[in-house]
């Protein structure tokens, strides 16, 4: 049976199901990942987490930051992270559908382009190709800065 797949804007009341995703997404346990932190993105100006859904259960999510810019005419740009989809929903259609609907947000939002990162070692980039997004252009690059351990 085909799901029937729903998306949204993730609000404060979804923060259980999408710590659990964002824990298959960096391997670690759901009770390991910060509730604060999720409310933060939340609140942040511009920014939303959009989930796909089959019976109001949370399957797949991504982060969309629409950010302001001072070139091409001030218009914004996104920026899409932290694309998760929980391992047994892979391959159904819940990740394309909440890419669509960040998508479609980025351009009702006027940006002008949409950008996002992946990993070298993962099959996503193909899954990306296929929705339009492309590397000829631009080469992502990164700085990353190793977390402070408490002491």
């Amino acid at each position: 049976m085909e799901p029937h797949i729903a998306t949204r804007k993730l609000h404060s009341g979804d923060h259980n199901a999408a710590l659990e995703l964002y824990a298959v997404l960096l391997g670690a346990e759901p009770a390991s990942m910060d509730l604060s932190a999720f409310d933060r993105v939340l609140r942040h100006p511009g920014t939303q987490i959009i989930g796909a859904f089959d019976n109001h259960q949370l399957h797949a999510m991504v982060t969309l930051h629409v950010l302001p810019n001072v070139t091409q005419a001030g218009r914004p740009y996104a920026l899409l992270e932290n694309v998760a989809t929980h391992p047994y929903f892979r391959k159904q259609g819940f990740a394309r559908a909440a890419m669509h609907h960040a998508i479609e947000t980025a351009w009702a939002e006027e940006c002008y382009k949409i950008m996002l990162l992946t990993g070298r070692n993962t099959e996503a980039k193909g899954f990306y190709e296929k929705l339009g997004f492309d590397a000829d252009q631009k080469w992502g690059m990164q700085l990353r800065r190793v977390p402070v351990r408490a002491t």
